[in-house]
Formats: C-alpha cells, structure tokens, sequence
C-alpha cells in the first residue's frame, strides 16, 4: 500500500507536493515564533536568538529559493543552523574583544602602570611601520587586526600561500631587530 493510499491522499496531489517550488516571501511570517525557539535553542541567549532570526530570513529572502519537498520549516531550519555554524565559526576565528576599561594602561599583575612595556609596544610598532610595505600589510593585517590568512589575502590582493609567506619573513625580521635591540641594551 503506497504512502498516498495510507492516507487517503490522492496520487496526482501527493505528487505534486513533491515538485519543486518557490518559497513564497509572504508566507515566512508565519515561522518566525517556531524559528526564534529553535534559535534560542542554539545560542541560548535571546538577543542573539533575534540576530540569528533576522540574518536568517536575510539570507532567505536575499535571492529566489526553490523548495524540493514542500517543507518550508524544515529548509528554514537548515538555513538557521547554518546561519549559527557560520557566525560560530567566524568568532571562533577572530580575536576576542577587549573594551578599552580593561586593557586601558600596560601595567603589571598588581595593576601598576609600567613605562618599559609601553616602549615596548611602541618600539614594535616602529618597527612594524619600517617593515616594507608587503610585508607590513601582512602583519597589520593578521597580527594587529586579526584578520585570518584568507581574509588578509583578499585584503591585500595576494594568494594566501604568498601571504603566509611574507607573514613569515616579517616576523622573522621583527625577531631579528628585537634581539639587536636586546643585544644593545645589555
């Protein structure tokens, strides 16, 4: 007994439920309670529920989407998931923020400002500034900013094996003048 007899649907519209259609935009309304649950479900939180959501239906209503089984839920639940895993994974990649009350002076365990790690920085900096001009890019664009190799690649229009190349080079010079400068002092 066929699926369509079982429930006493008839063949030609059990058939047609499965063709291919448009997802229809004016009918999205009407997931977005069930989406958000399923958001806050995975984040956990429910101001980033709202942004999940909203990025979501973004995505979604960005271009026309084409529906395989007639499921609109089950798709918008994929594309959320998605959506998680993607800004999940683009955090995970970056540095950790740091707001400014909390890394406001170099100072020392005991929260002692300390003049000779603030030349430190500043002498790295220099030194970072006297790098050619490749190689600089690259170490602002990674090491400063905290952009990954990909990212750093499209920024400054090389392939990322020439951007993990001249990452290399830089840092070795920058290790090279420190322990001049190290060599001087002592």
């Amino acid at each position: 007994m066929t699926s369509a007899a079982l429930y006493r649907v008839p063949v030609a519209e059990a058939r047609e439920s499965l063709l291919p259609r448009l997802l229809d935009p004016e009918d999205l309304g009407r997931h977005v309670d069930r989406l958000f649950r399923a958001a806050w479900a995975l984040c956990g939180h429910p101001h980033d529920a709202e942004d999940l959501v909203q990025e979501t239906y973004a995505r979604v209503l960005a271009r026309p989407r084409l529906l395989r089984r007639g499921d609109e839920i089950g798709y918008l639940l994929k594309v959320l998931r998605n959506v998680h895993v993607s800004r999940h994974r683009a955090a995970s990649a970056r540095p950790q923020e740091v707001t400014l009350e909390d890394r406001a002076e170099v100072g020392d365990a005991r929260g002692r400002w300390e003049p000779e790690a603030a030349l430190e920085v500043r002498t790295l900096f220099a030194a970072i500034a006297d790098l050619p001009p490749d190689f600089r890019d690259v170490v602002v664009a990674v090491d400063v900013l905290g952009l990954t190799y990909a990212e750093a690649a499209k920024a400054v229009g090389a392939k990322e094996s020439t951007v993990t190349t001249r990452l290399h080079r830089a840092r070795t010079r920058l290790a090279e003048g420190a322990g001049r400068t190290q060599a001087r002092t002592q």
